[in-house]
């Protein structure tokens, strides 16, 4: 869900790219639930999206990297390159309150979980937008 609400908030400004640390190697889609909850909320799914695990070249191709929570964050310090880690950080750091809080994982509840998610993830995607152009944004 992120990479569909960033890109449709930077469009080609950001390059935005979803990669999950424990994600299948075959590739799934979207989770349903997940891909209703964008449709609900009007935003159109690639139908080609599937899933992708984080690879070692993605500390250095990509200025940002966010994960959902902290778990994700302590398994990607442990394989980052020390100087590229500033370039972790969790989702909810850029959502005033939720600062160093993990996003609220809907997969093992009802499907109203990942409306919820989904406002949340738009609160972050609304704090990034606020800090990246302003240069704000400390990676270093």
């Amino acid at each position: 869900m992120a990479e569909v609400l960033f890109k449709a908030r930077f469009g080609a400004e950001l390059r935005v790219q979803s990669a999950g640390v424990r994600a299948g190697p075959r590739g799934q889609p979207m989770d349903a639930r997940a891909a209703a909850a964008l449709h609900r909320h009007g935003y159109k799914l690639q139908k080609k999206w599937r899933s992708r695990q984080v690879e070692a070249a993605d500390f250095e191709a990509f200025d940002l990297i966010l994960v959902m929570e902290a778990q994700h964050l302590q398994d990607l310090r442990a394989v980052c390159p020390p100087e590229l880690q500033p370039k972790l950080r969790l989702l909810l750091d850029f959502v005033p309150g939720f600062e160093g809080q993990d996003l609220p994982d809907p997969y093992f509840g009802p499907a109203q979980g990942f409306d919820q998610a989904l406002a949340l993830i738009l609160r972050s995607v609304e704090g990034v937008g606020a800090v990246w152009p302003a240069g704000a944004l400390r990676l270093r």
